[in-house]
């Protein structure tokens, strides 16, 4: 077992900022050796400000680092399959946000090189390590309800991200709805057959250029013969709202709230609570744990609990309802198999 795992962090926005603050103060057995950003001043800024030593604007300086033992990569999407290649080929082990590329041809192609090197590459599905979401888990594969026959998912942003980001998100169901097709084929042990999937703009007109669409909903079917739907909305304006169920032929198991702390607040108005904010806070415990999963598999040389392959997977989903949507048809989803 290695006893510290050296990392560098590669973008340093909202997740990759959390992940760098994660191995610096939760992640046991690790250690944050350097991070980058495109902007030197501001990795300089972010080192100063978490007790790293190194910072840069360049990542040859990671991967031809050889005390470097891997790499979290929070990066546009665009970046993922030269980044994740080039980590490979230098030896590095990889986390990387979702999702793992563009396209499914050009994650193929990466979880080749991927192989081809040895390394270990971890896909950021969060919800896989929400305490709720592993006991949901938990539950479902000890048979609390019965064999799984319907999942429902729901993903609600408070908004948009502006057009810039849209315009290079890969549309809705690459970009939100991803993190549900994942978390339906792990919660029903099954993989998905076949999408339809349906969406319109309600509330952002500037989405229109995009051809993308602010409210959508992709009803799902599993070989194993179970079905689901999923909402994927940017029009949760009241807070962030992230649910699941899974129906069983003994019972359901419910997933989420939309409370934020267990406080209720009772005036001569009425009774009210707070509201989940934004994704950092509803997912903060998952994204700590999912590093911790990932350093602990590199120390004790184990398969990381979300592979490059279940990454894959996902992104074929969201290529079918992307393909659906626009067709408006049914789409049957690539049959490929986790590792």
């Amino acid at each position: 077992m290695a006893e510290t795992v050296r990392c560098a962090v590669v973008g340093l926005g909202r997740a990759g900022f959390s992940h760098a603050e994660n191995l610096v103060n939760s992640v046991k057995g690790a250690e944050l050796a350097v991070v980058a950003a495109t902007r030197k001043e501001h990795a300089e800024a972010v080192a100063s400000r978490l007790g790293v030593r190194h910072a840069t604007n360049t990542v040859n300086d990671i991967f031809e680092n050889p005390e470097i033992d891997a790499v979290i990569i929070a990066t546009p999407t665009a970046t993922h399959k030269q980044l994740i290649q080039r980590a490979a080929e230098s030896g590095k082990h990889i986390f990387v946000e979702k999702p793992i590329t563009r396209t499914s041809e050009e994650a193929e192609e990466t979880i080749r090189i991927i192989r081809e090197h040895r390394v270990m590459c971890q896909v950021g599905f969060m919800r896989r390590f929400d305490p709720a979401y592993a006991e949901a888990k938990k539950r479902v594969d000890a048979g609390d309800i019965g064999k799984p026959i319907y999942f429902k998912g729901i993903g609600r942003d408070p908004g948009s991200p502006p057009l810039d980001y849209m315009k290079h998100s890969g549309g809705i169901f690459l970009d939100l709805c991803i993190h549900d097709y994942d978390i339906a084929r792990y919660l029903m042990g099954a993989e998905v057959a076949s999408v339809t999937a349906f969406g319109r703009i309600l509330a952002h007109p500037f989405l229109e250029e995009c051809r993308d669409v602010d409210q959508a909903l992709t009803h799902l079917t599993f070989h194993s013969g179970a079905m689901g739907d999923i909402e994927g909305s940017r029009n949760a304006f009241y807070g962030y709202d992230i649910r699941g169920e899974i129906m069983g032929t003994e019972g359901t198991i419910q997933i989420g709230s939309l409370r934020h702390h267990d406080v209720k607040i009772m005036t001569a108005k009425g009774k009210t609570h707070d509201l989940i904010p934004d994704f950092p806070t509803r997912f903060k415990d998952a994204f700590c744990l999912q590093l911790q999963s990932f350093v602990d598999s590199i120390r004790n040389r184990q398969a990381p609990a979300v592979s490059a392959a279940d990454a894959k997977i996902a992104l074929q989903i969201a290529e079918a309802a992307t393909k659906s949507f626009r067709t408006g048809t049914t789409v049957q989803v690539a049959a490929d198999q986790p590792e």
